[in-house]
């Protein structure tokens, strides 16, 4: 069985979807309602920088948004798009792992 990860990483930016890093997790974990809002927040553009992946997981559990954000940054030591890719070198992919992994064992606690 798929695992929420590996169909966020299947999704991303492959066709037919071709979504960016944000739309990608909201659409792993079955939020459609969420992927058209999420086009805007690739790239960086997130609100505030955060990485799109992570913006994504909070959109998804929203009640686990500080949790989310406080086990992403300690996992790839940052929040921000900018920091991840700059000092950090932390590939999308990766970043969009991380956030789907994160939202699959929040919902299991």
């Amino acid at each position: 069985m798929e695992t929420a990860a590996e169909k966020a990483l299947a999704m991303f930016r492959q066709e037919p979807y071709c979504y960016n890093c944000a739309q990608t997790v909201c659409a792993a974990f079955g939020r459609e309602d969420l992927v058209e809002v999420m086009k805007v927040c690739g790239g960086g553009r997130a609100p505030e920088g955060m990485c799109g992946a992570l913006y994504g997981a909070t959109q998804v559990l929203p009640e686990k948004a500080a949790a989310l954000t406080a086990s992403f940054g300690a996992a790839l030591g940052a929040t921000r798009c900018r920091e991840l890719k700059g000092e950090c070198r932390v590939p999308c992919p990766v970043c969009v792992r991380t956030a789907a992994e994160l939202v699959e064992r929040e919902r299991g606690h």
